[in-house]
């Protein structure tokens, strides 16, 4: 099932046996469980029916011997298994036991029948069961199956601009996407990041790029953002200028982060290079960016010929190599990223 279904069906009081969210991005299995965790019973309730119990902390006989327990001055018990996948069970391979072929497994008869009275979940991070196992093929028959992955890059400013909204709130294009390029694509850290900035703004207010840079810690003129520009108008006095405060911080602005943008970067500028469609909104779709930053790019695109962008983007390529070590004599980061740019520029 898919996370708004799931939630859609908990808020009308429609409740499944068996839920195992598992995945890559833990933000949605957070959101899910946390629901049930607050929602489903009343805080009377909760004292006697709900369970909260940890992967690495129990094992599969006691999981299922409270799971099969009846609820008490209530329709329903929760228990909610966070840490799932540090649960030995799921680790196991799917063997014969000595028993032979019709050795039984109890967690598998749980599945096969559950207590009706039970909602029993399963917060399975960080990775998927495999799908070839016997547990799996179980699971994926005789429960509800959320499975989540991590958002792509070019995916992340769209999904910012739709938690601000739907907390009430706008974001100014500039600020979404400097959020996506400081904190990466951990939906739970960008979701409080976002919780944070907007208490100090009414409803209806716009979250600005100014308000990202003083909340969350970003240089106002010196970021990776402002170098991308920089490097786009080939503005050489600009970029030596970042340069030399990242590699004077380079805790804070790790050259294997810079490059990553400067690589991201350069391959859309590259594939605004091959577009036949250059208008702002066509543009904006081919290369996951809004609208906003087309005549960025446009810009940029003037500076860098498509032969140019093809060898910046293997200078990058090579100066992220030595910064792990590759054919490099110990160079710090700030005069990797010295070079780096240099080369870039000239």
């Amino acid at each position: 099932m898919k996370f708004e279904e799931i939630l859609n069906e908990l808020k009308k009081k429609i409740f499944h046996p068996v839920y195992f969210l598992q995945g890559e991005e833990a933000f949605y299995i957070d959101e899910i469980s946390d629901y049930i965790e607050k929602n489903v019973l009343s805080d009377s309730e909760k004292e006697f029916n709900q369970t909260i119990l940890y992967g690495k902390e129990t094992d599969i006989l006691t999981l299922i011997s409270y799971a099969r327990r009846y609820p008490m001055m209530s329709s329903h018990q929760v228990v909610i298994v966070k840490e799932a996948q540090d649960l030995k069970y799921f680790g196991q391979k799917d063997k014969e036991s000595k028993e032979g072929k019709d050795a039984k497994d109890p967690f598998l008869e749980y599945l096969a029948k559950p207590t009706s009275s039970t909602i029993l979940v399963f917060c399975y991070k960080y990775k998927n069961l495999d799908k070839r196992t016997k547990i799996a093929k179980a699971i994926a028959k005789d429960s509800v199956l959320f499975q989540t992955a991590k958002l792509y890059d070019n995916q992340l400013p769209d999904w910012i601009n739709g938690q601000v909204m739907k907390n009430g709130y706008r974001i100014n294009p500039k600020a979404s996407m400097m959020m996506a390029e400081y904190l990466g694509n951990d939906l739970s850290k960008i979701s409080n990041e976002i919780s944070k900035l907007i208490l100090s703004i009414k409803p209806g207010d716009e979250i600005t790029a100014a308000m990202v840079e003083e909340n969350i810690g970003i240089s106002k003129e010196f970021n990776v953002f402002e170098l991308q520009a920089a490097l786009g108008k080939r503005n050489i006095y600009k970029a030596n200028q970042i340069v030399n405060y990242f590699g004077a911080n380079s805790k804070n602005n790790p050259f294997i982060l810079t490059s990553a943008q400067l690589y991201s970067y350069f391959m859309k500028l590259l594939m605004y290079h091959q577009l036949k469609d250059r208008s702002s909104n066509a543009a904006a779709s081919e290369l996951g960016v809004h609208p906003y930053f087309v005549k960025d790019y446009e810009t940029a695109a003037r500076a860098y010929s498509l032969p140019t962008c093809v060898r910046n983007i293997s200078f990058i390529r090579e100066y992220d190599a030595r910064s792990k070590g590759i054919n490099s004599a110990n160079t710090s980061d700030g005069q990797l990223l010295k070079e780096l740019v240099y080369r870039i520029m000239h």
